[in-house]
């Protein structure tokens, strides 16, 4: 007596149920552009809100926040990219920098080291920030904090200052003494930085995950 699997030929390979149909894979692509685009949109909005003028011409905006922040819930490398979109709308024309301004004209100005220090910063918070996966979620405002703070303290202030003796030709102790008024208020943003992204890592966990 045949069986049904006797009934098959040998020769032959089984026919596979279409009715199951595959897991398709997440649109990860589409959701990295969207996740970086609208950092940059947000960075953009942040610069445009009202500044505080100084007198070495580089005014204390809210960039610096929206840079870490980048950094922080997006990771070094989305993160990064962000800021890279954001730089690279501003420097075609568009005037998405502090006080309206946008064009290449800006390199020639006493805030050039600043921007520039905005990719390479947002690059250091998000690759700090990636400790935060591996404590309990109590104590990943401080890993954020610090994250936020040495991408700050140690990447946009020593390259803002380089770039005030370079376009605003001060000396080293000049250049330091008028980046000092910025400190205080780079750590209350940092700080605040540290705490939104908490929540939105609370709420979407899987930014903390995906951290490549």
């Amino acid at each position: 007596m045949s069986t049904p699997d006797d009934a098959l030929d040998p020769g032959t390979t089984p026919v596979p149920d279409d009715s199951v149909a595959p897991p398709r894979p997440a649109p990860r692509a589409a959701t990295d552009l969207a996740l970086i685009a609208g950092l940059a949109a947000f960075t953009a909005a942040c610069a445009l809100a009202p500044a505080v003028p100084t007198g070495i011409g580089v005014p204390i905006t809210l960039q610096t926040l929206a840079v870490v922040l980048a950094g922080l819930v997006l990771g070094a490398r989305r993160g990064a990219a962000a800021i890279a979109l954001y730089l690279l709308v501003g420097l075609v024309g568009f005037p998405v920098f502090a006080g309206g301004r946008g064009g290449l004209g800006v390199l020639a100005g006493p805030t050039v080291g600043y921007l520039l220090a905005f990719v390479p910063a947002a690059a250091v918070a998000g690759a700090l920030a990636g400790g935060a996966a591996r404590v309990r979620p109590g104590r990943r405002y401080v890993v954020l904090a610090l994250a936020a703070l040495a991408s700050s303290l140690l990447v946009v202030h020593p390259l803002g200052i380089a770039g005030l003796m370079w376009r605003a030709g001060l000396p080293l102790r000049a250049a330091v003494l008028a980046d000092l008024p910025f400190v205080p208020g780079d750590v209350a943003k940092a700080l605040l930085a540290a705490g939104v992204a908490v929540a939105v890592l609370r709420a979407f966990p899987d930014l903390l995950r995906e951290r490549s």
